[in-house]
């Protein structure tokens, strides 16, 4: 597979492989601009991690959170730490304890762990997973009074706990 036999690809051709019609869409536009040299896919290697999720988010169908994924997993950046991607939120309420990550915290981290940046999120991913069994999750729980204990009225004469 190369840029020139995905832009010759029809849609339902893409599609075939199992993927959704704007995703192949997406697909077959990133191929045609590759193709016409619209977008220069060898020099992303070559840039900086904030040019390189710059250029990729560009992209239809690639927002930062995907760009970030590209510069970790297949670029293998060893620096890329992604605000938006919840289980490393979520990884870093469990080891710290926090109830929220705002960005302002978030970038504490990423000061404390950088230039290995990449290696905690590989972590925090794992946490997040359960791959340490006790460790929980310190967000606030969602949707009020659901699954707390409260006083029933009929109870609270006799002082019973529902």
């Amino acid at each position: 597979m190369n840029a020139e036999s995905i832009s010759a690809a029809d849609i339902d051709t893409l599609q075939s492989f199992g993927m959704t019609f704007r995703k192949a869409e997406y697909i077959k536009d990133f191929a045609e601009k590759v193709k016409t040299r619209k977008f220069a896919l060898q020099e992303i290697s070559q840039l900086p991690d904030n040019e390189a999720i710059k250029a990729l988010a560009s992209l239809k169908g690639i927002g930062v959170w995907t760009a970030e994924m590209i510069l970790l997993f297949c670029l293998q950046r060893p620096n890329i730490f992604s605000f938006d991607d919840l289980a490393i939120q979520r990884g870093l309420r469990m080891v710290y304890h926090h109830r929220t990550i705002d960005r302002k915290l978030f970038e504490k981290y990423r000061r404390r762990f950088s230039p290995y940046c990449s290696v905690a999120s590989l972590y925090l991913w794992a946490v997040a997973g359960g791959a340490i069994p006790g460790m929980k999750d310190y967000a606030p729980k969602k949707g009020g009074n659901r699954g707390t204990r409260r006083k029933d009225k009929g109870s609270q004469k006799q002082g019973k706990t529902v």
